[in-house]
């Protein structure tokens, strides 16, 4: 009896290791949900991107390099500091490692994160109802490296707020740095805290 137990047992095994290499679907395994109740990634942020931003457009990158950033439209870099902080008062980073970006692009840190700061979010979005008021139609292009769920949620939740002519540049900086274009090092826009922030503090 134990030797037929051992040769089930082990034509069981079989079995499993054959059709784990047929390509058979196997059970999930446990892991952080990638995406929150509205859809926006929520962690592992550098991964193939396939999904529509919708209501956001994307831009393709020929049209991108045809603009010049900071006139003919508003570039916005949302790639996190990595190693880098923030004072909480005066909105200031202290930066561990340089960031190069795209020339007269504005860089707001952590703002394609979700959940979103919404300080440092609150910012971001004032500063296109701030270009807005001057250029009602100017085109916004949300960007940070290739395959970066940030830029997208970004550009997404941008578009969502209700602005439109928003867009997403899937290549980032590494598309644009691949067309031979320059890169330049990025000062983060200092978000200083409001006084309700400092009073709650």
């Amino acid at each position: 009896m134990r030797g037929r137990a051992i040769i089930a047992g082990a034509v069981a095994t079989l079995a499993l290791i054959s059709a784990a290499s047929a390509g058979e679907p196997q059970p999930p395994s446990a892991g952080p949900a990638l995406f929150d109740a509205q859809g926006y990634r929520t962690s592992r942020y550098r991964n193939p991107i396939k999904a529509d931003p919708a209501p956001a457009a994307v831009i393709e990158l020929a049209a991108a390099l045809a603009l010049e950033p900071g006139k003919e439209a508003l570039f916005m870099d949302v790639m996190p500091v990595e190693g880098g902080v923030r004072d909480p008062v005066t909105g200031v980073w202290t930066l561990s490692r340089e960031h190069l970006t795209i020339p007269g692009a504005l860089w707001y840190p952590e703002t394609g994160r979700a959940p979103v700061d919404e300080t440092l979010w609150q910012a971001l979005e004032a500063k296109v109802a701030e270009v807005r008021r001057q250029a009602p139609r100017l085109p916004v292009v949300l960007f940070c490296r290739s395959d970066c769920w940030m830029s997208w949620n970004a550009a997404r939740r941008l578009a969502e707020r209700g602005h439109d002519n928003i867009h997403w540049l899937a290549e980032g900086t590494d598309g644009w740095h691949a067309a031979g274009r320059g890169l330049v090092a990025a000062t983060p826009v200092a978000i200083p805290a409001t006084r309700q922030q400092e009073r709650n503090d």
